[in-house]
């Protein structure tokens, strides 16, 4: 048996000191490898039901082959690599905050997602999304202007539980207007959250974009042996955009 704790990697943010760990749980008898901010939990490998579906949602609404996507926050790397299992994408680019996540990944120290770094479709790039989101250049400065067919969120909580209080400025009116600039017209915008659906929120999102839903995804949790939920928000943006 492994050790029963191991603190594999961590480093000062302007967010806090965001830290990866290995612990063995006695209740599912497994490693489970958890990122902590200070210390507030954000995200375990034993709850990857949410990020996945998060890639399965916003690629099965988004139209087309050859598919460029873009991806906002690394983590544990679950929702990128359950995009790559479609095989319509071309290029996956991956933005995270953290170079130390990046380089968690790039020596692949996450036994489920060995390998994620290396593939030829992944670019992962060290930057801020919301920055990105909400400038001109984009999510591909080489290239200023250029437009997906697919953004997937996975960073903050949710809409009122960010982890960076400069992050809410993306959930308005204005910072959804931007992120959508930079998808391609029909393309999607995807975003997990770990609160219920937010009525509010997808009013706000309709605003924005069209056939707006929130998705409730149920999965088991092994630590109350019952059921937790997550919600996925989507929104297309019209094809009729210019």
């Amino acid at each position: 048996m492994s050790a029963r704790f191991e603190e594999l990697g961590w480093q000062q943010t302007p967010m806090g000191v965001i830290s990866l760990r290995r612990r063995f749980d006695p209740t599912v008898r497994a490693d489970v490898y958890e990122v902590k901010l200070d210390d507030e939990h954000v995200m375990s490998s034993l709850f990857t039901v949410a990020e996945k579906e998060l890639a399965r949602l916003g690629l099965a609404r988004t139209p087309g082959t050859a598919l460029d996507v873009v991806i906002g926050g690394l983590g544990l790397g679950y929702t990128a690599l359950e995009a790559l299992h479609c095989g319509r994408i071309s290029t996956l680019t991956v933005i995270e905050y953290s170079d130390a996540v990046i380089d968690w990944h790039q020596r692949d120290l996450l036994p489920d997602t060995v390998g994620l770094a290396a593939q030829d479709r992944v670019t992962i790039t060290h930057a801020d999304f919301f920055a990105a989101a909400m400038g001109t250049p984009g999510f591909d400065p080489e290239h200023p202007g250029r437009t997906f067919d697919a953004i997937l969120l996975d960073i903050d909580h949710s809409p009122r539980h960010v982890l960076h209080d400069p992050h809410a400025d993306f959930y308005t009116h204005v910072g959804l207007t931007s992120a959508c600039r930079h998808l391609c017209p029909g393309g999607v915008f995807a975003m997990w959250s770990d609160d219920p659906p937010d009525d509010d929120f997808v009013a706000l999102l309709g605003t924005v974009f069209t056939d707006v839903e929130a998705q409730t995804v149920w999965f088991d949790n092994p630590l109350t042996r019952g059921k937790s939920a997550a919600t996925i928000y989507l929104g297309t943006r019209s094809p009729d955009s210019g």
